[in-house]
């Protein structure tokens, strides 16, 4: 131990004796540990860590598939599937049903829609979620007729009413019904990864009204203690043929139109559906990251080489004074491990400050942002990256002078002789190392740089999406109960609006564009034969008043728009996109006159027009296939009235998002009825933005990365460069003594410079075109081995490296031969 004390004071010594040397590795280690640690931590947050619930491994997601249905890959359960799987299965504890909603709050200050949430009385239980205040839903709360409750979230009661326990059992207006608060959800509750609602109330499905299909509702369940996945999935499909015999086909639906959809199950775990396909992202950043910590390793080695041959005299009188290989090969390993465990504590500081701004830059929907953080097992992974980075960067100086001899170590540390080709040779490797590194990371870089353009150059089917604002309102039925008096609001309300300055058109959807999700259906074509066992593929249903498409800027690229006649007198039209259009009659002026319908129960409704493509969930899938109808119908879905009462608003103007505008549009809707909270402000550019977000933020990253490994890269070259410049004083004294010209000295230095770089991107080159296929999931319309990117990131750094080359090349020509043979 004493002798330990001892070797770790002289090694603390010796850096302290070379603060140039030891800042500049500590930087080094630090950029690239903590870059590591940082999205070590995202990874670790995201992928790794359990779900926070009790027994995580338990928890399933139940979902459907429908392999008779096209362009369905699963889908979500109906309330006959949930009563009967509650009833009659043998492998689950529990299983629970949820659906996001929006609900008005009226009569508590200012009216607002706030986002809710809908659950089964097990729902909650099933996450072992308890009330910090009151009682959970109970099954007599979920039941049918049962006394309207409701449930706070820990922020929404601090925010509304300002953490007043005795809020449990006063009364709320929402949606126009009073519902007694019956409970106050901890601070720590966070459902799944959704957005946090401010309310939940208890779905309460009459089991006696329940029809097969609406399949609209999220499940999730716990498994009994021993059961598998294979065996959950075969519980579900035993009790499948069950559904279908207890439940009868809704009005204007047959029953084998649910037995040609061969509904089978897809019961998969929670944290699937938590974490999503956020997987080939984060660890494509990883080896990304990764690599950097390579190059800054290699970029240390170096360091270490330069450091150590300049000990070499006194490595070979220690060793003739009886130290040991061993012993010389701990002292460089020491020097080695405390230099990383310095920088892995620095670079743990960059870690954290990193995660802050990846927090703010996260792209939405990253899932499992709020555990993203620096606990136990990041530290343990910074401990292990900082150990082998130690053993990485050491190993070369150890195994190359450990065991130098005694003769070699006196003789070459004569003043009079210059560097040999033998002692260069490492440090040229590790510089091509980090050139085919750096290039790799450049190429990824380059990738997705062309894919981000790629994304921009698409046409989303609407125009300015920054002058376009949109909100919702939701009329329920205790403002307007006829079909009718709810349009006629909307339309007002759209008349109020357009009044505005600088409004210059108004529409009003079910739907805006690249929010993803929404309403879809089969539609049946009229004469058209359908095969033994085929249904219709989906459609997204949008239903839109006149003068939306104008206010969108889709166009409209044959027939005519719907319209406000059309609308109240409850003709029988419809619109359909441009690739139903294609798809069904192969030129859109020929889908006009068409008939389509969606129940046998429905009228046929005949398509006037037909409108450009639009894109739903983002130019990376394809435009929605969808069908445009009127706001208001009569036999529609085999209901006999139907009118849409949650519309969104799309507003035209120049104004967009500032606050005097906003406020404006809001006094505008208030003077028509002060209970019609809007909900969703936001422009259409940012929900346009937010579904490039994944792209933008793993650009940024990859950007950062490529960054980090190019300026590594240049050091190690320009290190290299110096360096030989530095040791070859006599030889170019000799050369200008014997005539040699500054130009031909430079040139000689920027080609070893470019000699190196050359190797290094040909070893790239092939490293890229190996491992950039494990990126093809995150291109778009881009080739893995892209001759621009490749190209681009070869010349750049090329390009670079003759800089780095250049400017310690100049050093040469600035040598006086006399002086140089002097010192010699």
């Amino acid at each position: 131990m004493e002798s330990f004390n001892s070797q770790l004071k002289q090694v603390l010594r010796r850096l302290g004796r070379a603060p140039l040397f030891t800042v500049i590795t500590l930087i080094t280690l630090a950029a690239g540990v903590g870059a590591n640690t940082a999205v070590f931590s995202v990874l670790e947050g995201v992928l790794l860590k359990p779900l926070p619930y009790p027994k995580p491994d338990e928890l399933v997601g139940v979902w459907l598939t429908a392999a008779g249905i096209k362009n369905l890959d699963d889908f979500e359960l109906s309330p006959s599937d949930y009563f009967i799987f509650r009833e009659q299965n043998r492998t689950l504890l529990d299983i629970g049903l949820y659906a996001n909603d929006s609900m008005s709050v009226t009569g508590v200050a200012e009216p607002e829609q706030v986002p809710g949430l809908r659950v089964t009385d097990g729902t909650l239980p099933l996450l072992g979620i308890v009330p910090v205040l009151g009682r959970t839903f109970a099954k007599q709360d979920d039941s049918p007729g049962a006394p309207e409750t409701v449930m706070l979230t820990y922020g929404y009661w601090r925010r509304k009413f300002g953490g007043d326990a005795s809020v449990i059992g006063r009364n709320i207006t929402m949606d126009g019904k009073s519902r007694q608060i019956i409970g106050v959800l901890p601070k720590r509750f966070h459902f799944l990864d959704q957005d946090d609602p401010a309310v939940l109330i208890p779905f309460q499905f009459d089991r006696n009204k329940t029809n097969l299909g609406n399949f609209s509702y999220h499940g999730l369940a716990r498994l009994k203690p021993g059961v598998t996945l294979l065996q959950v999935n075969a519980d579900v499909a035993r009790m499948l043929p069950i559904v279908m015999t207890s439940f009868p086909a809704p009005a204007g639906f047959s029953m084998k139109l649910f037995e040609d959809a061969h509904i089978g199950p897809n019961v998969r775990p929670l944290k699937r559906d938590v974490v999503g396909d956020v997987g080939s992202v984060l660890w494509v950043l990883m080896g990304s990251i990764g690599m950097v910590l390579l190059i800054a390793c290699a970029n240390v080695a170096n360091l270490l080489l330069v450091r150590v041959e300049s000990r070499r005299q006194e490595l070979a009188v220690r060793a003739a004074l009886g130290a040991s290989r061993g012993r010389i090969a701990v002292d460089l390993l020491l020097e080695s491990v405390i230099l990383g465990l310095l920088g892995s504590a620095a670079g743990l500081g960059l870690a954290y400050a990193a995660l802050r701004v990846l927090a703010a830059i996260a792209p939405a929907g990253l899932p499992r942002i709020r555990e993203i953080g620096i606990d136990g097992r990041v530290l343990l992974f910074t401990l292990l990256i900082s150990l082998l980075a130690s053993v990485l960067f050491a190993s070369i100086p150890i195994f190359k002078y450990a065991g130098v001899r005694l003769s070699t170590g006196i003789r070459e540390g004569g003043r009079a002789l210059s560097q040999s080709k033998e002692q260069h040779r490492a440090r040229s490797v590790l510089v091509v190392v980090q050139v085919a590194l750096a290039l790799v990371l450049l190429i990824c870089s380059g990738l997705m740089i062309r894919t981000f353009r790629a994304l921009t150059n698409v046409n989303p089917g609407f125009a300015a999406p920054a002058d376009l604002q949109t909100f919702r309102i939701s009329i329920v039925s205790a403002l307007a109960k006829e079909d009718e008096r709810v349009v006629r609001m909307e339309e007002e309300i759209s008349h109020r609006l357009a009044a505005i300055p600088g409004v210059t058109s108004v529409g009003i959807t079910s739907k805006i564009p690249m929010t993803g999700g929404g309403w879809h259906d089969p539609v049946f074509v009229e004469n058209r034969t359908y095969a033994e066992g085929e249904l219709p593929a989906l459609r997204a249903f949008k239903f839109i008043s006149p003068g939306y498409l104008g206010a969108l800027g889709a166009p409209l690229v044959a027939g005519r728009e719907i319209t406000w006649s059309d609308t109240y007198k409850k003709n029988l039209v419809a619109m359909v996109s441009e690739n139903v259009a294609r798809e069904l009659w192969h030129d859109p002026s020929a889908a006009l006159g068409k008939r389509i319908r969606v129940s046998s129960k429905d009228d046929w409704r005949e398509i006037i027009g037909v409108v450009g493509d639009v894109y739903d969930e983002g130019v990376s899938k394809p435009a929605a296939v969808s069908i445009y109808w009127p706001l208001m119908m009569d036999h529609f879905e085999s209901d006999d009235s139907f009118a849409f009462r949650d519309v969104t608003f799309v507003l035209r103007s120049s104004r967009t998002g500032s606050e005097s505008f906003l406020n404006e549009v809001r006094q505008s809707v208030w003077s028509l009825n002060p209970n019609l909270p809007l909900a969703d402000v936001h422009s259409l550019d940012f929900f346009y933005k937010r579904s490039m977000a994944r792209t933008s933020f793993t650009l940024i990253m990859l950007g950062v990365a490529g960054s980090m490994a190019l300026l590594l890269g240049v050091v190690g070259i320009y290190g290299v460069i110096a360096y030989s410049v530095s040791q070859r004083t006599r030889e170019i004294g000799i050369r200008m003594a014997l005539g040699a010209q500054h130009q031909m000295l430079t040139g000689m230095f920027v080609r070893h410079g470019l000699a190196l770089t050359g190797i290094g991107v040909a070893c790239g080159l092939v490293v890229a075109i190996i491992v950039m296929r494990l990126m093809s999931s995150l291109l778009f319309k881009v080739s893995p081995i892209d001759p621009l990117a490749y190209g681009a990131a070869s010349l750049g750094l090329v390009a670079t490296a003759f800089l780095a080359s250049y400017l310690p090349s100049r050093r040469a020509s600035t040598v006086d031969p006399v002086e140089a043979l002097r010192a010699e």
